[in-house]
């Protein structure tokens, strides 16, 4: 073949693909000018429903590599406020979709000029089945902005539940208990009920932990071991000072002088009050029993008429004797080896918070405590 042959070959191959091109072209425009919805004078087609959804494809893959990159930047500076990134990050994500969503809408031939019919529906169904989900997202708005809720914190709920904020979302607010359960709790409780934030302002706060000996025990040596106990757990802030540990007299009751340790808190141990408060009385239990303070119980006198089938003297005489039995079993009942009782010794509450925590608490250190009677009133 010639090479002129061999050009005009080429051409009319050439010719052939462009005029398959311009076809497809002309197929593929015509499928996405497609009318799918005429409404109110204007059109939806294929091809804006597909640009609005590449559009708000393409806003949540720049919020989530943004609020990704918010992420990283905590990470690297510790300093940084963590309820302060994840209050942007959120912000920022809003922001992103209703900008994605709106011009979403308007490549789909929905123009905002004429998106009052549209609002006014949508105002009808917020009125009806959607005001609850509405509340709670103008209420996780409140939160994020007004700062009175933060990620971190640690809250306690009108039921009694204690747990740290994780999350703030769009319907509803995600708690972590110390035992590791997530609470969703509706955001618009927030707003209108009552929670107690234990981290609100200042992270260390003090507890009461109360416990009773017999009458007639030295209160000075009561004093002196309950602050030895507090000594001994590694949550007491500190020992001296104005947020030293303190021991109150609280009342008179039916069976026992009733006191309360009232110790100040480390960081750490303030999400963790029920641990907490069950390494106090650990500690004050083996406290009490070193100086051998009495921990007393409700006692009754009883008086027998008839016993073992006799009255009076004889009554009590057998009484007697089976009372002497029982003491005799209980002479003969297996005592704990040594080392078994120093394998239980340990504090599993104390364990438990350092754990959950995440830090290493300090070493427990032994002071010098005087006798003074300290000052019971509220700070």
């Amino acid at each position: 073949m010639s090479a002129a042959g061999a050009s005009e070959t080429v051409e009319r191959a050439g010719g052939a693909v462009r005029e398959a091109a311009d076809k497809g072209v002309e197929g593929l425009q015509s499928a996405l000018d497609y009318t799918l919805l005429h409404f109110s004078g204007f059109d939806i087609t294929v091809g804006g429903v597909l640009a609005g959804i590449v559009a708000l494809l393409v806003a949540i893959v720049v919020s989530a590599l943004l609020r990704r990159a918010l992420t990283r930047y905590g990470e690297r500076q510790p300093t940084a406020s963590r309820a302060s990134l994840y209050t942007l990050s959120r912000v920022v994500h809003y922001v992103l979709i209703a900008v994605g969503l709106l011009v979403a809408l308007e490549l789909v031939g929905i123009p905002m000029a004429k998106f009052t019919l549209f609002a006014g529906a949508l105002g009808v169904g917020l009125g009806f089945g959607l005001q609850a989900i509405f509340n709670n997202f103008v209420s996780g708005l409140i939160l994020l902005f007004d700062r009175s809720l933060k990620v971190g914190d640690f809250v306690e709920l009108e039921s009694g539940v204690h747990g740290e904020v994780h999350a703030i979302q769009i319907r509803a607010t995600r708690i972590v208990t110390n035992d590791n359960i997530d609470i969703l709790v509706p955001n618009s409780e927030f707003v209108s009920g009552r929670v107690v934030n234990w981290t609100y302002r200042d992270v260390s706060r003090r507890i009461r932990v109360p416990f009773g000996v017999a009458y007639g025990t030295d209160k000075e040596l009561v004093k002196k071991a309950a602050l030895e106990a507090a000594a001994e757990v590694p949550f007491t802030l500190e020992m001296d000072g104005p947020r030293k540990p303190q021991v109150w007299l609280m009342e008179f009751g039916d069976s026992s002088l009733n006191f309360a340790l009232v110790p100040w808190l480390t960081a750490e141990a303030t999400k963790r009050p029920s641990a907490v408060k069950a390494a106090y009385l650990w500690a004050l239990e083996s406290a009490l029993a070193r100086h051998g303070i009495e921990i007393p119980f409700p006692q009754r006198d009883l008086h027998l008429r008839s016993a073992f089938g006799v009255r009076d003297e004889t009554a009590l005489a057998a009484f007697r004797r089976n009372e002497a039995g029982c003491e005799a079993v209980d002479e003969d009942t297996p005592q704990l080896e040594h080392d078994e009782r120093a394998a239980l010794a340990s504090n599993d509450a104390t364990l438990d918070v350092q754990q959950g925590g995440g830090a290493d608490a300090p070493e427990p250190v032994e002071r010098e405590t005087d006798t003074e009677n300290d000052d019971a009133r509220e700070r």
